[in-house]
């Protein structure tokens, strides 16, 4: 069974080819000796002219021609017998036919004399025929390559042939072409057990269940313990009807004496929630190899759902001891401490992996992450300072360095490290937070010449400092040059969404209606599913129409989604309440706006939020709340009554 598993990794090319270069050798020492010269003539063709030919690939009908020599010298001299193609594609995609050829005519077609007119029909396949799918491969003539192969497989004593045919075959094929052509094979060649395996994983890859499951069973009455691991590579369905399709296949096999099935059972009960069996299928294959991490992991995981935490962690604790060496599982138990909250077991767990793996730099930064999370920044410094000694990890470390500052509010330091980070998926938060402290400082203009030497070294990130640029300037009572400089910036990046979105935010809502309403229709168009462009234009429509139902319907659609739903972001959510707040406080319905946010605020205190009930609790004339309400606000956000009324934005 070797070669089925590096036939489905698809290794270095030169090493699939071994056994089909032994068959080569083992061919053109025959043939040598039979048809020196011929092969001689036939070789020096194949590697002097291209081949032209270019054949669809149907399975087991393929247009590769069938050559017999001429056994008649005179006739042969002077006659060639062939079906005329019925037009020119043809013409080119036949190089020639199944009738007699002479060499005469031979020139006739393409120019190319073929390889099988040196020789007479083969049971066994033909050298010159592979050689052709060869260089047909080589010329990324997949089609014609794949198609010989195919042909030359059903041959006598062709398993090699076989073998390189399926290679090609998943390489250029759909699965479903791969499965049928191996399975076709396997059924003329009944007793090739590797084509059972190929014809086994196929079958799972193909989602047929029913075949997939015939043939499992095939091979496990051959051998009950046999390695079924590369037949199972890949192919775990990822929707669950296919999931449960498979399972009805492999539930009627008998697994008990076979590891790998009886993980597999294991994975799928556990996905559908049935982990008091799947525990028997995965003890069975801990029977067969009880130290391998994978059956470990997979048995910890089923056992959360039916015993204690605690019971889970002495299991796998037990397993990494009787594993010292196997990072795998000390990463398993110091994720589930993370997940059950107990960071402190899982920080020392962490040093101690750290100890044993000292070169490992995902396990140092790992224990940095943690260090920092329970602020024990010390160790946080050192194992980063550490880490920064890897060039492939020099970025990470940076930016964590700065962030350990940032919480120790050593903000020039914090500064230091973080305009030190170079790495792309990093830079831009990184700088985010520098231009932050530069703001905290008063130093606007240091904050601008961050973001404009960030904009410099990485043009991909242009858009997003215009728009962070522009909310320093509106931030600086400077609207005007903000939307200047983002309507210069759109003009740069005519289809940048961010930079419109930016730009219709900046617009009044009553003063530039037109141009307003005429970007955010654009940017629904663009994109009809981003809520944040449907709020903004509810907003507006709310703030010119105070009764507009299309504004309200899609303001309270925003608020109607539940918190599991994908869509849902807490942020919008409050904005989508507040719109609805504001517009109803307009209309002087105080109590729907204390509705709307009271409960919102005591959870998630706003200054917007805060400051819609204070006016809300002022119209009611409840003095009480309204005292209350102000001395929070004042207390939170350090603002006044005037500074309260000033922020306040009605419709």
């Amino acid at each position: 069974m070797i070669f089925f598993g590096s036939l489905l990794r698809s290794p270095h090319p030169y090493s699939e080819y071994s056994s089909f270069r032994a068959l080569l050798h083992v061919a053109i020492e025959r043939l040598c000796q039979r048809y020196k010269l011929a092969l001689s003539l036939a070789v020096c063709l194949c590697l002097a002219a291209p081949v032209h030919a270019s054949h669809p690939d149907i399975l087991l009908e393929t247009k590769i021609p069938k050559v017999s020599v001429a056994t008649d010298t005179k006739a042969a001299a002077n006659k060639v017998t062939a079906d005329k193609p019925n037009d020119d594609s043809d013409a080119i995609d036949t190089p020639y036919n199944e009738d007699t050829l002479t060499i005469e005519n031979v020139k006739n077609i393409n120019g190319l004399a073929p390889a099988s007119l040196w020789q007479p029909e083969l049971s066994e396949p033909s050298l010159y025929a592979l050689l052709d799918a060869e260089f047909a491969a080589d010329r990324d003539d997949k089609r014609r390559a794949v198609s010989i192969y195919k042909q030359q497989s059903f041959k006598e004593d062709a398993t090699a042939v076989f073998e390189r045919a399926l290679s090609l075959s998943l390489r250029n094929e759909r699965v479903e072409d791969s499965l049928q052509f191996a399975k076709t094979w396997q059924d003329q060649n009944p007793d090739h057990v590797p084509a059972w395996f190929y014809v086994a994983h196929l079958a799972l890859r193909a989602h047929d269940y029913i075949l997939a499951g015939e043939t499992l069973n095939r091979i496990l009455r051959y051998d009950p313990r046999a390695d079924l691991s590369e037949i199972l590579i890949g192919i775990y369905p990822n929707n669950d009807d296919d999931k449960r399709e498979l399972l009805a296949a492999l539930q009627p096999l008998d697994s008990e004496q076979n590891a790998s099935l009886s993980v597999l059972k294991a994975g799928l009960l556990y996905q559908f929630n049935e982990p008091e069996v799947a525990i028997v299928h995965i003890n069975r294959a801990l029977e067969r190899q009880p130290d391998y991490v994978p059956f470990i992991t997979l048995k910890a995981d089923i056992l959360r759902k039916i015993v204690t935490a605690e019971t889970v962690i002495n299991y796998v604790s037990q397993a990494r001891l009787r594993n010292p060496d196997s990072k795998s599982l000390y990463l398993y138990e110091i994720r589930y401490l993370l997940d059950l909250k107990q960071s402190e077991q899982a920080w020392k767990l962490l040093l101690e992996a750290h100890s044993r793996f000292s070169d490992d730099s995902e396990i140092t930064l790992l224990a940095a992450l943690v260090s920092l999370d329970i602020e024990e920044y010390a160790s946080a410094d050192e194992l980063l300072n550490m880490l920064a000694k890897s060039p492939a990890y020099l970025d990470q470390a940076y930016y964590y360095l700065g962030i350990s500052a940032e919480r120790q509010q050593l903000f020039d330091q914090a500064k230091y490290y973080l305009n030190g980070v170079m790495q792309e998926d990093l830079v831009l938060e990184a700088r985010r937070k520098v231009v932050a402290f530069e703001l905290l400082d008063n130093d606007v203009d240091g904050a601008i010449a961050t973001l404009e030497k960030l904009r410099k070294d990485f043009t991909v990130f242009a858009p997003d400092t215009f728009v962070m640029q522009a909310d320093i300037l509106w931030q600086q009572n400077e609207s005007d040059e903000a939307l200047r400089l983002l309507t210069r910036a759109a003009r740069k990046y005519p289809d940048n969404e961010m930079l419109l979105f930016a730009r219709a935010q900046l617009l009044d809502d009553k003063e530039d209606y037109v141009v307003k309403r005429t970007l955010l229709n654009h940017l629904q168009a663009l994109d009809p599913s981003n809520l944040s462009y449907q709020l903004s234009y509810a907003q507006l429509l709310l703030a010119n129409e105070r009764s507009s139902e299309q504004g309200l319907a899609l303001a309270t659609a925003i608020i109607q989604i539940r918190y599991d739903d994908p869509r849902y972001d807490n942020d919008l959510h409050l904005q989508a309440l507040n719109v609805l707040a504001g517009n109803a406080l307009v209309k002087e319905n105080y109590q729907q706006v204390i509705d709307y946010l009271q409960t919102p605020y005591d959870v998630l205190p706003t200054l917007r939020s805060g400051t819609l009930l204070l006016r809300a609790y002022q119209g009611l004339g409840n003095n009480d709340k309204v005292e209350a309400l102000l001395a929070d606000l004042q207390q939170r956000f350090s603002f006044g009554q005037r500074n309260i009324n000033d922020r306040i934005q009605l419709y």
